[in-house]
């Protein structure tokens, strides 16, 4: 009799065994979805961020360039400082960068010294256990801006035309000689540039 018994139970166990099984395989493959879903997100992040930098940092050597050009000139330092300064559109280095991170972007100048970047991914999220994410591709934005390091006063109007204000660079100091401009701030000590939170 008590035999009998447990193999009724026994019976009785499979299709829930079954079901159990069948739904922890379900939510595996869900979870696989779901990390599926996020790594193309973080894909299109990295991608958006990098060329947010890249057209950022373009326009930062841009602007140093116009700096070394106009170092007689202090005059035309703080236009310079402010992102006044005659430089290109570097959205084209945004484009090319992305595009060794297999997505594509749209880039905009964001005021006179950012960028803002929408990225979307070539690759799409790929098959799934959720309907309709094949086809999905994933787009994020960043936006990398230029902030200017230094500091000077502007020279006195009857001061001498060959002295040149002191530039200070975040606690660095260059007191400039017009006749020796061997030791110059690089572009990494005229400008900073990081992603807007």
């Amino acid at each position: 009799m008590t035999s009998l018994r447990t193999g009724g139970d026994a019976g009785q166990a499979f299709p829930i065994y079954i079901t159990v099984v069948g739904g922890l395989l379900f939510l595996a493959l869900a979870y696989f979805a779901v990390g599926q879903a996020a790594a193309t997100r973080s894909e299109a992040q990295t991608a958006a961020d990098a060329a947010a930098l890249a057209a950022a940092l373009e326009s930062r050597d841009g602007l140093a360039d116009e700096w070394l050009a106009n170092v007689l000139e202090p005059d035309t330092w703080l236009d310079i400082f402010n992102g006044m300064a005659p430089i290109p559109n570097a959205c084209w280095r945004a484009h090319e960068l992305a595009a060794r991170n297999d997505a594509s972007v749209d880039c905009r100048p964001d005021g006179l010294l950012g960028y803002t970047v929408v990225a979307e991914t070539n690759d799409t999220v790929g098959d799934t256990i959720v309907p309709g994410t094949e086809g999905q591709k994933a787009t994020e934005s960043a936006t990398a801006v230029i902030e200017a390091r230094c500091s000077f006063k502007p020279p006195a109007e009857d001061a001498d035309d060959d002295v040149l204000p002191r530039l200070s660079c975040k606690g660095e100091h260059w007191d400039l000689n017009p006749d020796d401009l061997s030791d110059l701030p690089g572009p990494e000590d005229l400008f900073d540039v990081h992603l807007a939170d």
